[in-house]
């Protein structure tokens, strides 16, 4: 059992380190070709914040005054969005172009946020307060993990008692089961091609590289992706106690995946 779980680090370290190095290249560039300079993004967060935060602006409740943990928060908008809405806001994220995207947005914005430029999993001990009433990741997350153990563990020394820790990810039936194929909704076919239960760590393409000039050499990342058994089967472990699950269709206009879950989010506590 203790080889196994060296070995599990060892991946873990590996994986991290590779994801890092990706992750440090370009990034900036690919925000600014997704939403424009931060000048002109912050407009947009500005006039509906909470808009900007979707679904899980229901689940942070009234965040004014809140001591808030973005988690690998990348380029910062929803805590932006977060810090207008009146919460005191800490990202962590291990990407100096998200940190200068995130700090300047929070300039335009006028709103004080605090960047921490580490691995979430390597955090001090002076980062691991156990007095945040929120900790919250979203969005193509928990792939980046060997053993989710870690991540949760982490979350868990951050919270004060009764916070709250929300992840919100894509869900596994979309990412682990289907395939889908054509480029309009009227001739987008699904099919079940992949394994639920498959355990393998994949190389995929980097989610920020469609942002920048196609022609550029393809940037790969590494990555596990999880059911939803053993994500929450994960969280239980580190201690938090769940409180509501819920998947969620797609949130677009499109109807050809209407009926198939695209993402969930996971609401626990520290009891």
């Amino acid at each position: 059992m203790q080889s196994f779980k060296n070995k599990q680090k060892n991946e873990q370290k590996i994986s991290m380190k590779l994801n890092e190095e990706i992750w440090n290249k370009e990034t900036y560039d690919a925000w600014v070709q997704r939403f424009g300079e931060p000048r002109e993004a912050i407009k947009k967060i500005r006039k509906a914040p909470s808009k900007n935060l979707s679904v899980l602006y229901e689940k942070f409740g009234d965040v004014k005054g809140k001591k808030i943990m973005n988690l690998m928060g990348s380029n910062g908008s929803k805590a932006i969005a977060l810090a207008l809405l009146g919460a005191q806001v800490t990202v962590v994220d291990f990407s100096e172009g998200n940190q200068r995207y995130a700090k300047e947005l929070a300039h335009e914005a006028e709103v004080k946020l605090e960047y921490i430029l580490s691995d979430v999993l390597s955090l001090s001990q002076e980062h691991l307060t156990a007095d945040y009433d929120i900790v919250f990741a979203e969005m193509g997350i928990l792939h980046y993990f060997i053993d989710l153990k870690p991540f949760f563990d982490i979350a868990y020394k951050l919270l004060g008692n009764q916070g709250r820790f929300i992840i919100r990810d894509f869900h596994p039936v979309t990412t682990k089961l289907i395939t889908s194929r054509g480029s309009t909704s009227k001739i987008r076919k699904h099919k079940v091609t992949g394994d639920y239960f498959n355990t393998s760590i994949e190389e995929k393409e980097v989610s920020f590289i469609k942002f920048l000039d196609q022609e550029k050499e393809p940037r790969k990342v590494l990555h596990r992706n999880w059911n939803l058994g053993e994500i929450v089967t994960a969280i239980a472990k580190a201690g938090l106690v769940i409180q509501s699950l819920d998947e969620e269709p797609n949130l677009s206009s499109e109807v050809f995946d209407k009926g198939i879950p695209k993402t969930f989010t996971i609401v626990a506590e520290k009891t």
